[in-house]
């Protein structure tokens, strides 16, 4: 074991990602944004380019974007691997986002995921998160939103 971590780390950092997860299926606002530390950083999908502190901790924000949804966000982790060194980790993986939307649209996405995280006592709280989709290389500057990782 690596001096500094803590037997059940990784479960807990794993349970924190499920939980939010979860909070994004059932369009829970204040449980998506809880793991988020008062000066997290946030690199989104949607625009701007970065969000901070106040701004990632605002409910807000979720509340408006699961409005945009029909029923439940089918949202899904995949290959996640674990990484902590005492009292600092980063999570990574993919992002699976599939449902009906409210102007009649699917969406059925995946994106890369990595999430940086610091203990706070007993706790952990995100402290960095990027998500990114890639894009064509051909001149389209078009979101390649179809792949799909590896099985």
């Amino acid at each position: 074991m690596t001096e500094g971590r803590q037997p059940g780390d990784e479960a807990a950092i794993r349970a924190l990602l499920d939980r939010r997860a979860e909070a994004n299926r059932s369009k829970d606002a204040d449980a998506a944004v809880r793991p988020y530390a008062e000066d997290a950083v946030n690199f989104d999908l949607a625009p701007p380019l970065a969000r901070r502190g106040k701004e990632v901790k605002d409910p807000e924000r979720p509340r408006e974007w699961f409005a945009t949804w029909k029923g439940p966000i089918d949202v899904e982790l995949k290959d996640v691997q674990v990484s902590v060194e005492g009292d600092l980790a980063f999570a990574h993986g993919f992002l699976h986002m599939r449902g009906d939307r409210t102007d009649g649209s699917h969406t059925d996405v995946w994106a890369r995921s990595t999430v940086c995280l610091k203990k706070d006592g007993a706790e952990w709280e995100i402290v960095h998160e990027h998500t990114s989709v890639p894009m064509r290389m051909d001149g389209s500057d078009k979101a390649a939103t179809t792949l799909e990782p590896d099985s």
